[in-house]
């Protein structure tokens, strides 16, 4: 009988994947790009941007990556067609410097693949010619805040003062714990690789989506690489998470008094 292991073998290669892998959709040509990150992380905040960024621009998809580190699942369009969960890259052209911008609704799930994917995230960005990085999240307080900060970090010191003349606040030692992810991968990664990296963290309360810092954060990075998008989207979400929140509250306060208290005790 003749051995099937070889024709088994070949047809389990066709049916996977490999751990990552790096579609190419569109080739353009952009003048000294910046590579931008926005992931999901607290508060939303770098996601926030970068989507506002690619939805308020003539943007352009130019690569996608997918890999087995992302969660075990697949995302459904408006069309019911199922895809792999993936990153996305978008090249954006801006009256200021050009922008390669990193966004989707994933991170990798294990520390290995923290660290494979966001070296994969760096080859395509210098691939399309990139050797600074801004990667963007958010910081979070503990409490709902008033006053937005972008605090940061840089791969090296001489980074700091273009950043603190955009506004940008070094604290010592600060975030607590540093700073985890892709993200920070980016940073040290980066910096090791010979890009010029900073990470721009707005501060949020942790709790909930916050589209207000991720304003502060945006309107840092627009006043560091010369580009203007509209603010009116992200003012919108701010205005429907400030009802959220004045909901929430009034949860937490419970009936005033004199009121019948119609609370269910079971």
């Amino acid at each position: 009988m003749a051995s099937t292991d070889g024709l088994l073998s070949d047809a389990s290669a066709n049916r996977g994947m490999d751990e990552i892998e790096v579609e190419t959709v569109a080739d353009v040509e952009l003048s000294s790009p910046v590579f931008v990150e926005g992931l999901p992380g607290v508060g939303h905040v770098g996601k926030l941007v970068a989507e506002h960024i690619v939805e308020e621009t003539e943007s352009t998809l130019v690569a996608r990556v997918c890999s087995e580190h992302f969660p075990p699942q697949v995302e459904v369009d408006e069309d019911g067609v199922a895809n792999l969960a993936d990153a996305e890259f978008y090249a954006v052209e801006t009256e200021g410097r050009d922008l390669v911008v990193l966004t989707g609704n994933h991170q990798a799930g294990d520390t290995v693949g923290h660290y494979r994917v966001a070296n994969a995230f760096l080859d395509v960005a210098e691939d399309f010619g990139c050797e600074e990085v801004f990667a963007l999240g958010g910081v979070p307080t503990g409490e709902l805040v008033e006053e937005y900060s972008v605090l940061g970090a840089v791969s090296e010191e001489r980074l700091t003062d273009d950043l603190e003349d955009a506004g940008v606040e070094f604290r010592a030692e600060e975030p607590a714990g540093g700073i985890v992810g892709t993200s920070g991968l980016l940073l040290g990664l980066g910096g090791r690789r010979g890009f010029d990296s900073a990470c721009l963290m707005g501060e949020t309360s942790g709790y909930l989506v916050d589209p207000k810092s991720a304003r502060a954060v945006l309107e840092v990075l627009q006043e560091l690489l010369g580009f203007e998008v509209p603010f009116e989207a992200l003012d919108e979400r701010a205005e429907e998470m400030e009802e959220v929140i004045g909901r929430l509250q009034e949860m937490e306060q419970g009936p005033s008094p004199g009121e019948e208290d119609l609370r269910y005790i079971g």
